[in-house]
């Protein structure tokens, strides 16, 4: 560990469409030298594992495959003036923008005048989600069947199951087509499909049975899979399958959070922000699914590219200050525990000329309602379906009027 940091002008932690897009923006915005740190050996992102569409309409109106979209986002933030720095792992955060981080030449310490967390979010996995039976192989998450399908000529099944209906379990299903497989179910344990209505024809196309309210009790077999117990509406039987692709239930990137102290979200389990994208540590800023897991990658590209111009704007000491800020206050959810999460979780005094990165509340539901709720002081009907992106309009709180 140098005694000394380096200290750059902003720091992005993440290379995916968040991190990319607000690196280019910065660098854009005249944010003077602006470094990226990716832990993978290549940067892009999730988008570098998806071989099919649709990606890059929102950004270029362009439809395009995730490993061209992935590439571009590099080449856009490389011909911009940013340095990207691969095969280096954040391994601390500490206060004011210095870091720790491992990489090929060895550990050092790195200061950023202003830092970007773009983290990210992983799946779920199977311990988690307490399902019994042996460890067999062949048992993975999507992320994993993806890298087989991009990087490597290996079949790790030929007959899956698919348990979750986000939309990357819609994802994974054109993954294993991709590779040759073909799965014999899609199992949702509710009693809809997370993903909208319109996903259920994918699976209906494709000859592949789509069972709801059908849990996953025991996987079975010593090697590989040979086989799972599904339990539905109390009833238990078996199905022949060779693999079981476990998708969805992302939860954010926290843990280099968690070690700092910063402030998390009990809700969504990432980082507490105001509207310009800043955690309570005010020299890091946040964009992308680390937030608010999960959005498309042109949601985070958008995203990443609003942050950035907050994080020009606090280079140039326009923004007002972290500790004015005051809690958004969020009324009127009172169906159970329906609310999931809103963000950004807290508002402070607007800044002149500088809009602020979050214009709308974020909000989702963990259970359907439907009702008035009150956010920041304003009312709103809102009506939803669980794992639904609501977003509302973001008015100043009444002391910043």
């Amino acid at each position: 560990m140098t005694a000394h940091p380096e200290t750059v002008d902003a720091l992005i932690i993440g290379a995916g469409p968040a991190g990319l897009s607000a690196a280019t923006e910065l660098r854009r915005q005249g944010g003077g030298q602006v470094v990226v740190l990716e832990r993978e050996a290549t940067a892009g992102g999730i988008p570098r594992h998806c071989l099919h569409s649709p990606y890059g309409l929102r950004e270029w109106k362009r439809l395009m495959f995730g490993p061209a979209y992935a590439k571009r986002l590099v080449q856009e933030a490389k011909g911009a003036g940013v340095e990207i720095r691969c095969q280096t792992t954040v391994t601390a955060l500490h206060p004011g923008g210095e870091v720790d981080v491992s990489a090929p030449d060895g550990p050092r310490r790195i200061r950023g005048r202003v830092v970007l967390l773009a983290l990210g979010a992983r799946e779920t996995p199977r311990a988690a989600r307490l399902i019994g039976g042996t460890k067999p192989g062949g048992v993975m998450n999507t992320a994993t069947l993806q890298s087989f399908a991009a990087f490597s000529k290996h079949r790790p099944f030929h007959r899956p199951v698919i348990l979750g209906t986000e939309l990357v379990a819609f994802s994974a299903l054109l993954t294993c087509r991709t590779l040759g497989a073909r799965p014999v179910a899609m199992l949702e344990p509710g009693p809809e499909i997370t993903a909208r209505g319109v996903f259920a024809a994918a699976p209906r196309a494709l000859g592949v049975p789509l069972y709801r309210n059908t849990r996953i009790t025991a996987i079975h077999g010593r090697a590989q899979v040979d086989g799972i117990t599904v339990e539905s509406n109390g009833v238990q039987r078996d199905i022949a399958c060779d693999g079981v692709v476990v998708t969805g239930g992302f939860r954010p990137e926290n843990a280099l959070l968690r070690a700092a102290g910063l402030a998390l979200d009990p809700g969504s389990l990432g980082p507490r922000i105001d509207q310009y994208g800043r955690l309570t540590d005010p020299a890091y800023f946040s964009a992308g699914n680390v937030l608010h897991p999960i959005e498309t990658a042109g949601w985070c590209w958008e995203e990443g590219r609003r942050v950035a111009r907050c994080m020009a704007a606090a280079l140039n000491g326009a923004l007002p200050p972290r500790d004015t800020a005051e809690p958004l206050a969020v009324d009127g959810v009172t169906q159970g525990d329906a609310l999931a999460y809103a963000l950004p979780q807290e508002l402070c005094a607007p800044a002149p000329q500088v809009p602020p990165a979050f214009d709308r509340v974020q909000m989702r539901l963990r259970q359907p309602f439907s009702g008035q709720v009150r956010v920041a002081g304003q009312s709103h009907w809102i009506a939803s379906r669980p794992e639904r992106r609501i977003t509302l309009p973001l008015h100043p709180t009444p002391e910043a009027e």
